[in-house]
Order: C-alpha cells, then structure tokens, then sequence
C-alpha cells in the first residue's frame, strides 16, 4: 500500500527514485476497458512522432486533434485519476526523454503517445480516496487536455491556493524543490561564501541565487542574454551577473568575478563552463550536479579536461535527482511560501498560451528563448 502523508498536503511517493511514464495512455485505457457511458469530449494530444537525434524540432511533436475522453473513469479503473490540465511545465529534462538511453533514470516516451512532464491539474473523477473531484493537484501528468493517471505515482494535493496556481509548475513545484535540495542539502551552505549559479535566469537558477543572498552569501550568475543578465542583478539580487556568449574566456571571466574563488557551484550547464568553473573552485568546494543542458542535444558529449582540480582542491561534486527527494516537500513548504508572502522571493514565469504552442515552448528551453520558467497554458480553471 503507498505512504499516504495528511500534512500539509497529500502525497504518494514514486514506487522507485527515478520518473516513470504513466502507465498507460488514455488511449489505451479506453481501448481495453469497458467504457461507462458518459459524456465524451475532446482531448487533444501533443504525441511524440518518433525518436530524437540531435537538436529537437517542433516537427518530433504532433498536436493529435482526434482523441476523445469520457469525463468518468471506465469500469475497472480502481487506482487512477481523472484529471483535467490546466497548465503544463517544460523542462529540460524532457529532452532527454525524446530518446532512448542505456542506463537513464527516466523511462523514454514512447512515438505515438503522448508526452508526459509536471503540471497542475484539477481532479474531474477519482477512483482514489486521497483525491476527489475538484481538487487541484500538481505532478505527472500526459501533454493532453485531460489524462487518466493510473497509478498516480508523482501527485500532490495542492492546498495553498492562495499564490497563483501556476506557481505549482515551479517555484511551489519540482524546479523548486530542485533549487532547495540542491543548494541546502547537497551543497550546505554558509553564510559569506562565494556562490556561482550557471542557467541562472532559469526556473531552478533564479531561485538558487535568491537562496544564498537571504544567507548572506556573494553570489554571480550566468545567463546568455543582456536581458536576462539585467534581470539577475535588478530583479532577483544578484551581485553580478554575466552573459556567457559574450565571453570568449569562461576561466577568466570567472576569475574577474572570484577573485578569491567559488565555494560553491549550482550546476546545471555542464561542458566548458563546468571545466571553467574547476579552474575556478576554492579548496572544499561542493559542486551540485543539477542538470547539463549543453549536453542533451550531443550524439557525443563534451570531455571536462581538468578533473584533477577534483583531487588536488579537494572538492565534493553530487549529482541528484529530485524524485528521491520528495519527502522534503512539507518541509520546503513551510520555509518557501511565507517568503512568497512576504515579498523575500520573486519568481518569473514566460506563460505560452494553448496546448498546440508547446512544442515551440519546449524547443524554445534550448536556445534561451524563454525568459524565466516556461509554462504552457491549458485552461485557468
């Protein structure tokens, strides 16, 4: 039977530590189910075309206009939900789901079907004690008007409706706890140290910064627009902030802005940049391997030349995945929304609009095009 956890949110944790795909497709469901016969609606898809080799493009992915859905869950389904999108999140993991690798931690998507990532949903129907009808929930969920989610693996009760329900696709959701774990928990901060945050505009790099400034630490970010540079130093605090495109030497760029060193790095660029930053490392730096965007569009990854700054500086580098993580959530909670609250901590979203942009929006992750978190809108309740 799953944990089921009453405060303050209800949740049931993933069966192993890495994501998993839902377990069938709507689709699929009404195809070997007896249906009950209710009212039936449209659910337009966004389906996976066919496996990805390189950079994706809009044209992997096909807006699917002819899927229908009963708004009742067919006899037989004991152990799902019903649930209703209302906005989707991109993230850069998806890509790496666009194609099948040996050894991921994430099952691939499969051609055909629809794709599946983080959202905000409203229960229509349930089969599960812990969900009724009209409760909004945050978790996996399929790139579709509506899904059935059986079992529902990632699901969380939201109970502060207070903040804007979008939030739930980032600051109050996965990039959030990202961003909490990473910085508190893997690399355990100080007071005074000198922190550097690469992607640092993006949904979990804004608010690993915002972090350590409320610790009182010294913190530098890179983003690869004026715009988004501007918006580290203006909007969220930053001390200094730097485009990356503009610097033709990353080791000296970080050099000017550390004279004496990073105690800590936020990861989420990898290649060059994670070599710069080795160069760059004090002694007992940590460094949380968070994501390394550079590399998921690579056949052949980047080689980092100067791992020896790992022995010789005596650095601590971990890589995490949130998933294994979830059971900080109560705790993540009662730190982030009074600081939301209070003004303390700023979060920007890039809203697209319909279900047939996504793919733009996703690809858009890729080069920079999104200002802030990215979240597709479905429906505002």
């Amino acid at each position: 039977m799953p944990l089921l956890i009453s405060s303050p949110f209800d949740y049931i944790p993933p069966a192993a530590p890495h994501f998993t795909q839902l377990e069938q497709s709507t689709a699929t469901l009404f195809n070997t189910t007896k249906l009950i016969n209710m009212e039936q609606v449209n659910n337009r898809q966004i389906v996976l075309k066919n496996y990805v080799n390189g950079f994706p493009k809009e044209s992997d992915m096909i807006l699917e206009s002819s899927a229908t859905i009963n708004l009742k869950l067919p006899e037989g389904c004991d152990n799902a939900v019903l649930v209703k999108n209302l906005y989707l999140s991109c993230d850069p993991y998806m890509r790496m789901r666009m194609t099948v690798t040996e050894g991921a931690y994430f099952e691939p998507f499969t051609p055909g079907l629809p794709l599946q990532g983080y959202g905000v949903s409203k229960v229509v129907d349930s089969r599960l004690s812990n969900f009724k009808k009209g409760d909004l929930v945050w978790g996996e969920t399929g790139w579709e008007e509506y899904s059935i989610i059986s079992p529902p693996k990632t699901l969380f009760k939201i109970q502060h409706t207070d903040v804007p329900l979008s939030y739930y696709t980032g600051i109050l959701g996965m990039a959030g706890m990202t961003a909490y774990v990473g910085f508190y928990e893997i690399c355990a901060p100080k007071k005074g140290e000198y922190v550097f945050v690469s992607a640092a505009a993006g949904a979990v790099g804004q608010l690993v910064g915002q972090f350590a400034k409320l610790l009182g630490c010294y913190v530098v970010g890179s983003a690869g627009t004026k715009e988004k540079v501007d918006l580290l130093k203006n909007k969220y605090g930053f001390d200094e902030a730097f485009n990356y495109k503009e610097e033709k030497d990353l080791t000296a760029a970080l050099k000017r802005y550390f004279p004496d060193g990073i105690d800590i790095y936020f990861e989420n660029v990898g290649g060059k940049m994670l070599e710069a930053v080795l160069s760059n490392m004090r002694l007992y730096g940590r460094i949380a391997a968070c994501g390394m965007i550079s590399q998921y569009n690579l056949e052949q990854g980047d080689g980092v030349s100067n791992l020896v700054f790992m022995v010789t500086k005596r650095l601590r580098m971990q890589g995490f995945i949130i998933g294994d993580h979830y059971d900080m959530y109560p705790k993540y909670l009662e730190m982030i929304i009074p600081l939301i609250k209070q003004g303390k901590i700023c979060y920007v979203e890039d809203f697209e609009e319909g279900l047939e942009n996504a793919p733009a929006a996703l690809i858009g992750l890729f080069s920079g095009k999104n200002v802030g978190k990215q979240v597709v809108v479905l429906a505002r309740e």
